[in-house]
């Protein structure tokens, strides 16, 4: 049998002892064996440190992440609120471009009997009887006493600036009537911008 003394307690000289005695040895204090429990002991520290810090870590980061999201969320409300007014603001505003444009348009057949009645009655001998409106042109038949009233005309339309490239499209003196000279005229004038 063998026998090994842990406690390191010298033997008893009686061979009868009833405790029987263990001896670990764990030589010099420089031994590798020290050395390789001495660094076995510090890499768990260094390593139990560290995924400290990184649990650590963690529950920093789920915590502002758990944030974030919350702020998100009510950001995404915001940001859905203010698309929802941006809707109703570009749409109260085409309506009233549309009330605008309409108002506009209103006017513009006002605004051009006004500039053809003011430049008719500033041009002496010179009547109308017809006036058409095809859009981006107006059509004018009339009569005047001579060929000078007619060029007058065409020079007062273009004073305007209303008007632009006035043209005429046809003139012939008027057989009906003996007792004066009358002439018919066709001018055509397209709108410009006003």
């Amino acid at each position: 049998m063998i026998r090994i003394n842990l406690l390191g307690a010298p033997k008893p000289k009686n061979k009868r002892s009833s405790m029987p005695t263990v001896t670990l040895e764990m030589g010099e204090p420089s031994s590798p064996k020290i050395k390789i429990l001495l660094v076995v002991v510090l890499a768990a520290a260094v390593n139990g440190g560290f995924w400290m810090k990184l649990d650590k870590q963690k529950k920093d980061i789920a915590t502002k992440t758990a944030t974030a999201e919350e702020q998100n969320r009510k950001l995404a409300d915001v940001k859905q609120k203010y698309l929802e007014r941006q809707r109703q603001a570009n749409s109260y505003k085409r309506r009233v471009d549309v009330i605008d444009q309409l108002r506009a348009n209103q006017a513009g057949p006002v605004n051009l009997l006004n500039t053809i009645g003011d430049t008719i009655n500033s041009t002496e001998a010179v009547w109308l009887s017809t006036m058409k409106d095809e859009g981006a042109s107006v059509d004018i038949e009339g009569m005047a006493l001579s060929t000078d009233a007619v060029a007058a005309l065409i020079e007062n339309l273009q004073k305007t600036k209303y008007f632009r490239n006035i043209e005429i499209k046809e003139t012939y003196q008027d057989e009906t009537y003996k007792e004066m000279q009358a002439f018919q005229f066709i001018l055509t004038c397209e709108k410009g911008k006003s």
